[in-house]
Parts: structure tokens; C-alpha cells; sequence
């Protein structure tokens, strides 16, 4: 029998990214795994984005297409999942409308104009960033790369805590809202935290505090998006899932390209 902790491993790769993960369990300990792991799989993929970037930069494609590559490598990697979802809050909370209603617009297959705005903002954010770190070198560059992409993925640990609901009673966020104990969440954030500040030093003393930074105030602006959106729309959903990671890979990126 498979052990649970590879379950929730499973679960982890199967439903955020696109590597050919067969996902055999669905219950919720296996979800609980599944976002416990989900920074792991932000490693995975940023490690992949950065290693494109440096290929390219490497074949003297310049900064501005590695930061290109370090932003689409991880959406390629997830089949735009999260991008999707941060355009379908957008028009969500742009609205204006009830919760039923909002929910619903969320849930149709196009994009509206809060979602495009979203996106285009968003992703032109995170390539600008990128670009200033990859032009500074190559080290800041690839270690910004992965940051965003756990940080991205730490943020849904956090969102799937105890006391956050679902907001409808089908799909993902029904499936792991709520199944991560908050002490869990906590211990994760913290684990992830010192990792990435051991990470920084390797770029020199102010890069321990800047990178731990980074990813606290990227858990912060995801924070208060998931606030936000558990008051407009009674929960969370897959979709705001998507937009908590957008906003937290993206406001790392920034804090790491400041200064």
C-alpha cells in the first residue's frame, strides 16, 4: 500500500502542476498532504523556470527573455492554472455584484476586461522584476525564480488552513478548504521562511533578511486578498486559489527586485 505522505505528494504535483502524477486518493488526510507538500512542488517548478532562464541567458539571450522564460515557464507548467484563476477573481471582485452572482461569473470559460487588466498587469510585474534581477546576475536572478514559484505554492498551504471555507460545495477549493491544521500552515510558513533566508545568504548578508522578507510580504498581500475574497464570495474557491499564488509569486518578486 502506498504510504500517505507520498498520497499527499501525489496529490500535490497531480492537481498543481502538469507532470504525469496519478492522483489514487481524494479524501481529505490526503489533501491535507497534498498542501502541507505544495511548496515542493513551487521548488520543482522554479527550479525548472530558472534553469531556462539561465540557458538562455547563458546562449546571450539577455536579461529581458530570461525574465520572460522565468515568468512562463511555471504558467506552461501549470497549463495557466493559476493565472486562469487570478483573472477569473479579478472579474469576480470586479463585479460588483452578490456572491451568487460573482460566483458565477467566475465559474464561465471567458475572460472579462477586470481579468485581462489583471493579467496583463500582472504578468508585465513580474517580468519588469525578474528582468532587473536576472541584469544584476544571474544568481539573484535564479534564486528570485524559485522563491516566487514556493512562495507562489506556500501561500495555498496557508489559504487551506482550519476556518477557511469553501466557498461552493464542489470542486478544488471544496476539496482542501480547511484540511490543513493552522499550527501545520504555521510550521510550514516558518520552515520555508528560514530555508529561502539560508538561501539568500549565499548572495551576501542583506539578502538573508531581503528574501525572507519577500516571503513574508508575499504571504501578507496573499493574506489579504484571501480575506477579501472569504467576505465577498462566503469562501474560497480553485479560482481564488489561482489569484492568492499570482499575488504572492508576484509581490516576491518585487520586494526581491527592490534595492
Amino acid at each position: 500500500m502506498t504510504p500517505p505522505s507520498l498520497h499527499g505528494l501525489r496529490f500535490a504535483f497531480g492537481t498543481l502542476s502538469v507532470l504525469p502524477v496519478q492522483v489514487s486518493r481524494w479524501d481529505r488526510e490526503t489533501a491535507r498532504g497534498g498542501m502541507l507538500c505544495a511548496p515542493l512542488v513551487g521548488v520543482v517548478l522554479g527550479c525548472g523556470a530558472a534553469l531556462v532562464a539561465l540557458l538562455l541567458l547563458f546562449l546571450g539571450a539577455g536579461p529581458l527573455l530570461a525574465a520572460v522564460a522565468g515568468a512562463a515557464v511555471p504558467a506552461v507548467l501549470t497549463r495557466g492554472l493559476h493565472l486562469d484563476g487570478l483573472a477569473d477573481t479579478a472579474d469576480g471582485l470586479g463585479s460588483g455584484k452578490p456572491a451568487e452572482d460573482a460566483l458565477r461569473i467566475m465559474k464561465q470559460s471567458d475572460i472579462g476586461p477586470f481579468g485581462v487588466i489583471t493579467l496583463v498587469f500582472v504578468l508585465l510585474a513580474q517580468v519588469a522584476a525578474l528582468a532587473r534581477l536576472y541584469d544584476d546576475s544571474w544568481a539573484r536572478g535564479a534564486l528570485a525564480t524559485v522563491v516566487s514559484a514556493v512562495a507562489a505554492r506556500l501561500a495555498l498551504t496557508l489559504a487551506a488552513r482550519t476556518g477557511v471555507p469553501a466557498a461552493r460545495p464542489e470542486g478544488l477549493g471544496a476539496a482542501v478548504a480547511g484540511v490543513v491544521p493552522l499550527r501545520g500552515a504555521v510550521a510550514v510558513a516558518l520552515a520555508v521562511t528560514v530555508v529561502a533566508a539560508t538561501a539568500g545568504a549565499l548572495l551576501g548578508t542583506y539578502d538573508i533578511a531581503r528574501t525572507a522578507l519577500a516571503v513574508l510580504a508575499a504571504l501578507a498581500a496573499a493574506e489579504l486578498l484571501l480575506r477579501h475574497c472569504t467576505r465577498r464570495f462566503g469562501g474560497i474557491t480553485g479560482d481564488v486559489f489561482g489569484g492568492l499564488a499570482e499575488t504572492a509569486a508576484t509581490t516576491a518578486l518585487v520586494v526581491l527586485s527592490l534595492g
